[in-house]
């Protein structure tokens, strides 16, 4: 393992999203970490919110943007000759960075170490889950089954130019030629991206971390609670229908916003559930202190995930979670050690396994200890921090 100043200088890389989420928050967490180290990082990073200043025949610009940036490119090659970094490392370049970069790295002949967020190089939609369902129809057969169906955000003109950015740089071996390592974030989502043609010598496992730590709650939890974005893939509508099937009076309270907010408001009202809580967007403080106060944590979600942060904020707080036995939470969630799986997208599995844990509350609090325990064991920073420098020296050593 390096020492914390034998990498000196780092360039870290992202575009924000329009609405924030948990690649923000990743981000955000490892700058503080290796600034804490000693390293000295140097940030560039660029939003989304620059998208709506591309209106009418602009648009068109935009969409050369996404596959290629020039003004990105040169203003990038720039900062490399100004900084001389011993390492890039991209977590994210969609949209309005562009893969551009990468590039501009091959030529300065710099290391570039990219974090795989989520499956944007395999699926234009990132999710691998079109229309309540599992779809890997573009690993199967080409990228335009998703620009049939309009995967990304239901256009299926933004899904052309999402899936003509993933062809072209497919063509030109970017991804293979101009990355030196890749951070998986989980045993599955490795698998996954090596089906997808990455190399297996180049890419390399790294969970995310939560700091600081938040310490454990009571472990005497008077609800349970679902924490995320509320959209499809999250399938908190098969949440709000196990609902109706409890054997008993269980307060639910939800936390998060996104585009089924007013749609998931109004089906808990159709089916008259008055112990779900919807709280709408809080602060991260407010979060841990809601995920302390729950006897459970319900990660829903029907899609692969890549990881699945929540869960590891849970685990921090002591807290068990009751997740889809699929994907990337299949992984990180032990069936009756920390927490408890149920049959992806069966209302009537979750609803029984929801009664079960509320009506074993000594148990929870066992597997919230064994929850805590993983945490400590896997997901702190002080655990984080040596993985990430032995990727980094990896790039390094494979670059000289």
């Amino acid at each position: 393992m390096l020492g914390a100043l034998q990498i000196v200088k780092i360039i870290l890389v992202h575009n924000y999203y329009q609405q924030p989420g948990g690649e923000d928050v990743v981000f955000q967490r490892e700058r503080e970490l290796l600034e804490r180290a000693g390293h000295d990082v140097v940030v560039y990073c660029r939003s989304n919110n620059e998208v709506n200043s591309y209106h009418g025949i602009k648009q068109l610009v935009l969409v050369r943007k996404t596959i290629w940036a020039d003004d990105t490119r040169r203003e990038f090659a720039e900062l490399l000759r100004a900084q001389r970094p011993d390492l890039v490392h991209i977590h994210n370049t969609f949209v309005m960075i562009s893969p551009s970069i990468y590039t501009a790295c091959r030529e300065a002949r710099v290391p570039v170490v990219q974090t795989l967020h989520n499956y944007r190089l395999l699926c234009p939609a990132a999710t691998f889950f079109r229309r309540g369902h599992i779809c890997e129809e573009c690993m199967e057969h080409t990228l335009w089954r998703s620009v049939r169906y309009g995967c990304y955000r239901d256009s299926h003109s933004g899904t052309a130019a999402v899936a003509l950015m993933l062809a072209v740089h497919r063509s030109r071996h970017t991804w293979v030629r101009d990355v030196t390592c890749y951070v998986a974030l989980t045993n599955f989502a490795r698998t996954k991206f090596l089906q997808g043609g990455l190399p297996a010598q180049e890419v390399y496992v790294k969970p995310n971390f939560v700091y600081p730590d938040p310490q454990p709650g009571m472990g005497d939890g008077k609800y349970v609670l679902f924490a995320g974005r509320l959209s499809p893939e999250k399938r908190v509508s098969t949440l709000l229908n196990a609902w109706t099937h409890l054997r008993y009076q269980i307060p639910l309270v939800i936390i998060g916003g996104g585009p089924q907010m007013s749609q998931l408001k109004g089906e808990a009202a159709r089916l008259n559930l008055t112990t779900v809580d919807f709280r709408g967007l809080l602060s991260y403080e407010q979060t841990l202190a809601a995920i302390k106060g729950a006897r459970l944590l319900i990660f829903s979600s029907e899609s692969y995930e890549t990881f699945g942060l929540t869960i590891a904020e849970a685990f921090a707080c002591g807290v068990p979670v009751l997740c889809s036995r699929l994907g990337a939470m299949e992984e990180i969630v032990e069936h009756g050690r920390t927490g408890l799986y149920f049959a992806a997208g069966n209302e009537d599995d979750l609803a029984e396994k929801v009664d079960w844990a509320w009506n074993h509350p000594d148990r929870m609090r066992l597997m919230g200890k064994e929850a805590r325990q993983e945490y400590e064991n896997k997901y702190t920073a002080e655990k984080n921090y040596p993985i990430l420098m032995d990727i980094y020296q990896r790039a390094i050593s494979a670059n000289a």
